[in-house]
């Protein structure tokens, strides 16, 4: 018992966070109570053990202009560490739109807490039993088939064109640019046949039977719901559509070394705790596995595809 404990204080020593000498401020560039919101907060929370005695993580939301306000005062901050902030998806979006004068490159990322794959989500009772399925009536039928999204030129929005590109098809997009709520409702009362989105959005209408999901944007399956194939498994093995809606806490650019070293080494540690694993999959979202420059690899990667998609759709 004696080693164990000593293994387990050399473990938390070697995850200690000693540089900063006043509070940590967080920036959360979205509304209180989304998955942004918790999953920042609950990653926060597990990781202050790592802070020096008397030092805390300080969140602040600040979602004014779609959190692009929060992005830029982010980006612009001293790179101390004193001062983090949650990046998203949106991140790869914006500077495409002429949204945001900000991108990846603004930004020095330590984790990706989220980075759920973008779904196909229909009414328990719908038409379309499968993936295939429901290709094949688009194919039929095109601009018929109606899918809801979180609004136009989102993420979701985005994601049903490129599955459109992929698969030659045409849907009709129905955007509700209050967000992922309402476009479920509408799946949820029958308004529309499907809507894209995250798995963990939908996850208490799915395990009510009310809906179902028929597919997953990425290589490998949802661990919420393992059952429910890929576009790959479902449409063959040329039809890999990966995408999918991250948070991501990062820093300015040029953040100082040994601050971004000993920041990743304490968020992995958050990712490898059973505790916290199992209160973000309380929330239906899935805890994020990358760290330090996977997630910035990760945030590129999605900075070209944007792009392409961004130029195509217009």
């Amino acid at each position: 018992m004696s080693a164990i404990l000593a293994l387990g204080i050399t473990g938390a020593t070697a995850q200690q966070i000693t540089y900063p000498t006043k509070n940590i401020s967080v920036i959360i560039p979205k509304n209180p109570g989304g998955g942004t919101d918790t999953s920042t907060r609950l990653t926060l929370e597990y990781a202050k053990q790592y802070l020096p005695s008397g030092i805390i993580f300080v969140p602040e939301n600040k979602p004014a202009g779609n959190g692009v306000t929060g992005l830029i005062e982010l980006a612009h901050a001293k790179p101390d560490g004193l001062t983090l902030g949650t990046t998203t998806v949106e991140l790869a979006m914006f500077p495409h739109q002429k949204k945001a004068p900000v991108t990846y490159a603004d930004f020095t990322p330590l984790v990706a807490q989220i980075a759920d794959p973008c779904a196909v989500v229909v009414r328990a009772d719908s038409a379309y039993k499968t993936l295939q399925e429901l290709i094949d009536a688009a194919k039929a039928e095109p601009g018929k088939i109606q899918v809801a999204n979180s609004g136009a030129g989102a993420i979701y929005d985005l994601a049903t064109s490129n599955i459109e590109k992929k698969f030659g098809v045409k849907f009709k997009h129905i955007p509700f640019n209050e967000g992922t709520g309402p476009s479920i409702a509408a799946l949820v009362g029958g308004h529309v046949d499907a809507v894209i989105t995250t798995p963990g959005s939908a996850k208490s209408q799915v395990d009510a039977g009310v809906l179902k999901i028929l597919g997953v944007m990425d290589d490998h399956r949802f661990a919420l719901f393992p059952d429910v194939p890929t576009f790959e498994e479902a449409l063959g093995a040329d039809a890999g559509v990966a995408m999918r809606a991250w948070a991501a806490i990062a820093a300015p650019a040029d953040l100082d070394p040994a601050a971004k070293e000993q920041l990743v080494a304490a968020f992995k540690a958050v990712l490898a705790n059973p505790e916290y694993q199992e209160a973000m999959k309380k929330q239906g979202i899935v805890p994020g596995t990358l760290v330090g420059d996977d997630v910035a690899k990760m945030m590129q990667a999605d900075h070209d595809l944007y792009k392409e998609l961004i130029a195509e759709a217009k």
